[in-house]
């Protein structure tokens, strides 16, 4: 199983495996079915999670029936602890996920628009460096794994701050080694191979360090580390297959 899904992941484009997701996700959680783990996006619990990874693959990690992540589930956990379920918002949502799209695209209080180059999701094709979005636009940004993939990740920042309304908020999970002081980026290396061995992924440009949150601040952002584990009991940790030092960054244009 775990080589299989390392050579879909590795050898099939982004936008085909997304469509095709949409026939295996229901046989895969129908399989699966059991009490060891629980995804808290769809409530659903199972007796194992899928492997996952393009490089190393991590065990019980990928949900069968939202294809959440760790960071899907628990940007999911801390959401409940906003507003964003009930009060009247206008959300942009960059790639958005397998997980949530559905979900979000339901929810009536919610003024709900999603964004990128090349996922089937999303309603507006754009450039996250060149918006074609007037300034002030959102009260909510969820962008969420993308920077790691714009080489001009400053630009793709100034523009997520310029459309996001003053007194609005936003996520942007990244893939973030906190071993590592300063974030790494070499845009010389340009072998999808060679990427994959150093930025852990075959179409990331860089590997944030701990100072991923000053970059964003350098922009006019206010940034809040949210330790959401801290907050759990180490049960629901493993239960919902949780990293447990994951950061979420919560930022404000105040």
């Amino acid at each position: 199983m775990k080589k299989v899904f390392k050579f879909l992941l590795n050898r099939i484009p982004r936008p085909l495996l997304i469509r095709l997701s949409y026939f295996g996700r229901p046989i895969l959680a129908r399989l699966l079915r059991g009490n060891r783990f629980t995804d808290p996006i769809d409530g659903k619990s199972y007796s194992k999670f899928l492997p996952y990874g393009y490089i190393k693959q991590r065990e019980n990690v990928l949900a069968p029936g939202s294809f959440s992540l760790e960071r899907h589930r628990l940007l999911w956990l801390y959401l409940q602890k906003t507003n964003f379920f009930t009060a009247a918002l206008k959300v942009l949502h960059f790639a958005p996920e397998q997980a949530f799209y559905q979900r979000f695209r339901k929810l009536n209080n919610l003024n709900y628009t999603t964004t990128d180059l090349i996922s089937p999701l999303a309603d507006i094709k754009a450039d996250i460096c060149e918006l074609p979005f007037e300034d002030e636009s959102f009260d909510v940004i969820l962008c969420n794994h993308v920077l790691e993939h714009i080489p001009d990740d400053n630009k793709a920042m100034r523009e997520l701050y310029r459309v996001l309304k003053t007194g609005g908020w936003g996520i942007f999970q990244i893939p973030q080694d906190l071993e590592r002081e300063h974030t790494f980026e070499d845009h010389s290396i340009t072998d999808k191979k060679e990427r994959a061995k150093i930025f852990g992924q075959y179409d990331h440009v860089r590997i944030y360090g701990r100072d991923y949150f000053d970059k964003l601040r350098a922009i006019g952002f206010e940034v809040e580390e949210i330790h959401l584990q801290k907050d759990l009991k180490p049960e629901d940790i493993l239960k919902y297959a949780l990293n447990p030092k994951e950061i979420i960054p919560l930022v404000r244009k105040n």
